[in-house]
């Protein structure tokens, strides 16, 4: 029993339906459309560069900067303060769900968890405002 070969196309067939297919899969109403869309995203793109790199020698001038207390401070809560408000900001995001199933902590109370932790955060400021004095 011999086995069938599959059937190879000439190839100016196969250059003739390329050309047959371009010909009528891009008129005029969709190059209209496309090419708007590709213009704008590009104009977008080079926006966002710019001021990205607007923002980046300002963040290295900002993290180079000295950094400044007052000297009547209380040194330790004064440092301490924006730590603990950070580090409860990020502890918050323990029961925000990423996807379906992907969750860091799955509790009952995931939403009194999440009112309680960010009411918190306030106390960070209140206690940076307090040891400057």
């Amino acid at each position: 029993m011999q086995k069938r070969r599959a059937k190879i196309p000439h190839p100016e067939h196969v250059i003739d339906s390329t050309t047959k297919l371009l010909n009528e899969a891009v008129p005029a109403e969709i190059l209209g459309i496309i090419l708007p869309l590709l213009l704008g995203v590009a104009f977008l793109v080079l926006a966002e560069r710019k001021v990205m790199a607007f923002v980046q020698p300002d963040s290295l001038k900002l993290i180079l900067k000295e950094p400044i207390s007052p000297s009547s401070a209380n040194f330790s809560l004064f440092r301490m303060a924006p730590v603990a408000t950070f580090m409860l900001s990020m502890v918050a995001w323990a029961v925000v769900p990423f996807d379906y199933g992907m969750v860091l902590s799955d509790s009952n109370i995931g939403l009194l968890y999440l009112f309680a932790i960010s009411s918190l955060g306030v106390y960070g400021i209140i206690t940076a405002g307090r040891s400057s004095n």
